[in-house]
């Protein structure tokens, strides 16, 4: 009468052992039963080469803004950056246009093609800066159009029916033009920087570089970098935004070497060693602008557009963009407002 269950605990026993039995000679089996074809490529690099076809597509965004007083060559810097005649001022100085009395925003779009790949490149630019004799809160225009993109976007993303693809209008990368004074930061840039790094990438640059002496402009670098962390500025590439070590170790010899980059503009062509290249014609020779001994443009264009253009994007949307929709959701109770006219025409409904 007892046989049954000794019998079946003993099956039990068994059955849990089995499997353990079986798989052991199961691992060196399975290349020699299955055919070795099927094991080897499966194509999963080619998600890249599909990303990359669907990016030439459509193409993409990429807002630049340049801020700084009038007079630092910052038209001519972004003409040399993309190489083309992308800002307001592409022809000479029109003596009818007068200073403005208060800071505008101009912005101009271009499409830029190169090597089949399309990119609707907007410039910003903020023609008043910093030009007036009291530039007591002139930051207030600008700040208020960078906020007036990130409501843009965030409307749309809000519809009901969104669009597949939202126009981007944001401004991922500000660049901010410090006067080569070789003191110290006026308390405008200071003021100016302060305001709009937490809204904005900001990456300052030192305009018209050749002003300055070797040991001044090395000097001059230090003592920003100095005024800018003392009084808790963070420029782009922001430390806390760093993902990895090696972004880190990268973006780290930026902030402690580079920034902020020391530039010379110029759209003009000069032979030298029976060679082209952009520069600078000075009574004592001429200042090649992408020659890193003569300055360090080459420098900005590689960080702004060869290595880091793609981060700028990221961080603006990841980053900025979230802290202004987290902000703005939250101070409405999760909606924004209806506008005049959605309000009109949802009575017009009626």
């Amino acid at each position: 009468p007892h046989a049954g269950p000794v019998e079946s605990k003993n099956e039990a026993a068994m059955s849990e052992l089995v499997p353990e039995a079986r798989q052991k000679p199961v691992v060196p089996m399975k290349p020699m039963g299955i055919n070795a074809s099927l094991l080897g490529y499966i194509g999963i690099d080619t998600i890249i080469e599909q990303m990359r076809k669907k990016t030439m597509k459509t193409g993409f965004d990429f807002n630049i803004m340049v801020v700084g007083q009038s007079g630092l060559g910052k038209s001519t810097l972004v003409n040399t950056l993309f190489k083309s005649q992308v800002s307001r001022k592409s022809s000479g100085w029109n003596r009818e246009e007068k200073i403005p009395k208060t800071v505008e925003i101009k912005a101009i779009g271009h499409v830029i093609e190169e090597g089949g790949v399309k990119m609707k490149l907007t410039v910003i630019d903020t023609p008043g800066f910093g030009d007036q004799i009291n530039n007591e809160n002139c930051w207030e225009p600008i700040e208020k159009y960078i906020n007036e993109q990130y409501e843009k976007f965030l409307k749309e993303e809000v519809n009901i029916a969104r669009k597949k693809r939202i126009p981007d209008t944001r401004v991922h990368c500000c660049l901010y033009f410090i006067s080569p004074t070789g003191h110290s930061l006026r308390p405008l840039d200071l003021e100016f920087m302060k305001h709009l790094s937490k809204v904005v990438n900001i990456i300052p640059v030192i305009a018209k570089a050749d002003t300055m002496t070797l040991e001044e402009k090395t000097e001059f670098k230090q003592r920003v970098r100095k005024e800018l962390e003392v009084n808790g500025i963070e420029f782009y590439p922001q430390k806390e935004f760093d993902e990895d070590l090696e972004d880190k170790t990268e973006n780290d010899k930026i902030r402690q070497e580079s920034m902020p980059f020391a530039v010379v503009g110029s759209d003009k062509e000069y032979q030298v060693n029976g060679k082209r290249v952009l520069g600078r014609k000075t009574p004592w020779g001429i200042i090649e602008v992408e020659n890193l001994n003569h300055c360090e443009f080459a420098l900005l264009r590689d960080f702004v557009i060869r290595t880091h253009l793609q981060d700028l994007k990221e961080v603006t949307h990841n980053i900025h963009y979230e802290t202004y929709r987290a902000k703005r959701l939250n101070d409405n109770g999760g909606l924004p407002p209806m506008t005049v006219e959605t309000e009109e025409n949802h009575e017009s409904n009626l």
